[in-house]
């Protein structure tokens, strides 16, 4: 893993949130995307090499829409760059991390996911990304 390349916030409204992040952060939301294989949709901000990516649900019955009726707003993932996705989830599947996806898939920001189950890295739900080339 070579850094941090995000954490994720579960939000309710990005209409509420992204001001509010705005002047948090003291930096403008640089991108906002679609991602209709999560059915989310996600605002950028970029805060020295770490960015913030806010998610909202775009349906009642979407992953993000079930996280914030169990648990609320706030933190729902950090992701991690890596410089080879499939190298990584191998050795990681390999020492025993439940891999919520087989294969990489597509997700926001240009990059290619794999999500790590909670149960295995204490509760935290961790994402694995490469920029796609």
């Amino acid at each position: 893993m070579q850094q941090i390349d995000h954490i994720g916030i579960a939000v309710k409204s990005l209409a509420t949130a992204v001001p509010l992040y705005e002047k948090l952060l003291n930096s403008l939301c640089y991108k906002t995307e679609v991602i209709p294989t999560e059915n989310v949709t996600t605002a950028f901000f970029k805060t020295g090499e770490t960015k913030i990516e806010l998610l909202e649900s775009n349906s009642d019955d979407g992953v993000i829409a079930r996280y914030l009726a169990k648990k609320g707003e706030g933190i729902h993932h950090i992701a991690f760059e890596v410089a080879d996705i499939e190298a990584e989830m191998a050795r990681l599947k390999s020492l025993g991390f439940t891999l919520l996806n087989e294969k990489p898939k597509p997700g926001a920001d240009d990059k290619l996911v794999c999500f790590l189950h909670p149960k295995d890295t204490t509760g935290v739900l961790v994402e694995l990304c490469q920029g796609i080339r």
